[in-house]
């Protein structure tokens, strides 16, 4: 039972001041950052390098491998990383290891050309979204680990502060990728966006230093549940041996989160939850995907982008987040994924306003303020209800089974997203408004399942 309890404006705002939202705020952008280096950044240096809005949004496939990252999330539930587990915890190990992978992909993009060898580029950028993928596994347990069990508002601003986080990364890191390589280009420098790519590593190397100073709890007492329920599926199997311990272990890493998962929601709640979050962002991912090369088309350049929708964006997401998480805590996850989903469709009917005029900034800044508030109340709803959902001895597995399911939706059926462009003939209207339409099926499930959803909303 989920439940929110309401307070003075005062004393809910007051729980941002919490120390440990600080720590979030890190978590957040280092599993946000990422998403810069393979949505944007790539996209932009793949259309400035002379491939076709088919291609670019078929490449968007290597997002697929967040849909799917809860098949290995058991393994790092449990894998311990030699020496980084010792020297630094479970948590951060896995984190810093796949930083690494992360900052060498950059380093082979800065040898590589896309015109050349696009395999190779598409190939590194795919080793990067498994990293990423792997290592939000990791972040969410360790951010869901920072707030004790029984505080459901310290959770709600906890998921609060990982959205500002995540799109801090996102936002600012393009802010980053869209100037260097501006200026890069305005330089002479015919390889700006590899040079870009070694500046974005920076990066990384500053948020592991950040890493370092946020701590781990509950890992001992994580493994002493973990222990008692691989002892149960043990006593199931009956002799002790080789195969029973090889069995045992199987059973309690990956298909004991899933039962719990199950056995603790109910067949068909679960079942209406998976679904709902599976096509919820649907209709955002269609337009996220392209939204920057349909900026680019319509006449805006790399540092009007920049502005625009990313540092603008990235302020309008900071502010409309926290709101949100307010909104969550006083009003309840129903009435904010209602509301976020009515917004997110409004938006993208903005968007076909502005493909139907003539290059506007006003518009564009109304769009991209606009797009970010639904963004902002639908990210926040949709983090604080599965982080509340989540077992604790399975916290990275069960959450990251949620996440993906939702991560599915969106960058699976995404990836048809330049193919509908071209079949529209570059209509970019129309296109939106398909996209508007896309949170429908989502919204009428969440509707029919309200009253089996066991949400106690004070």
């Amino acid at each position: 039972m989920i439940e929110f309890k309401k307070q003075s404006f005062s004393e809910t705002f007051s729980i941002y001041f919490d120390k440990r939202m600080l720590k979030i705020l890190l978590l957040g952008a280092i599993s946000g950052f990422p998403w810069v280096l393979i949505g944007s950044s790539l996209s932009l240096w793949l259309k400035e390098d002379g491939l076709s809005r088919s291609t670019i949004g078929w490449a968007g496939l290597i997002f697929g491998v967040y849909a799917f990252n809860y098949l290995w999330a058991p393994l790092v539930d449990r894998i311990q990383i030699p020496f980084l587990t010792k020297k630094i915890g479970h948590r951060r190990g896995w984190i810093v290891l796949m930083q690494i992978i992360i900052l060498f992909s950059l380093i082979l993009w800065s040898i590589s050309n896309p015109t050349i060898n696009l395999t190779f580029v598409i190939s590194t950028g795919l080793i990067i979204a498994i990293a990423s993928a792997t290592q939000d596994i990791t972040v969410d347990a360790l951010r869901i680990e920072q707030i004790g069990e029984n505080e459901g508002k310290s959770m709600a601003a906890g998921a609060a502060m990982a959205v500002v986080g995540w799109w801090s990364g996102y936002k600012l890191g393009g802010v980053l990728s869209l100037f260097s390589a501006e200026f890069l280009q305005n330089r002479g420098f015919e390889n700006y966006w590899q040079l870009t790519f070694l500046i974005l590593g920076i990066l990384i190397i500053l948020m592991n230093v950040g890493l370092m100073f946020i701590n781990e709890a509950g890992s001992n007492e994580r493994q002493s549940q973990q222990k008692e329920n691989d002892k149960i599926i043990s006593n199931q199997l009956g002799n002790e041996n080789f195969l029973s311990k090889f069995l045992t272990w199987i059973g309690g890493t990956i298909s004991g989160p899933i039962i719990s998962f199950f056995k603790k929601n109910g067949f068909s709640i679960a079942i209406g939850i998976l679904s709902f979050v599976f096509l919820f962002k649907v209709g955002e991912a269609f337009l996220g995907r392209m939204s920057i090369i349909f900026y680019k088309e319509i006449g805006f350049s790399k540092s009007d982008i920049a502005i625009y929708s990313k540092t603008l964006g990235w302020i309008t997401t900071v502010v409309f987040t926290l709101l949100g998480g307010l909104f969550v805590i006083r009003s309840g996850v129903l009435k904010a994924m209602f509301l976020a989903g009515l917004i997110m469709a409004s938006t993208n009917l903005l968007f076909s306003v502005l493909a139907w005029s003539e290059k506007s900034e006003i518009l564009f800044a109304i769009a991209v303020i606009f797009d970010d508030i639904a963004a902002a109340f639908a990210t926040v709803a949709f983090v604080a209800f599965i982080s509340l959902l989540v077992d604790r001895a399975y916290t990275a597995t069960q959450y990251a089974l949620l996440a993906s399911i939702g991560t599915a939706g969106r960058t699976t059926l995404a990836s048809s997203s330049g193919a509908l462009v071209d079949w529209l003939n570059g209509d970019w209207g129309i296109f939106f408004i398909i996209t508007a339409l896309m949170v429908v099926p989502s919204l009428i499930i969440l509707w029919m399942m309200r009253n089996k959803l066991k949400l106690s909303e004070k």
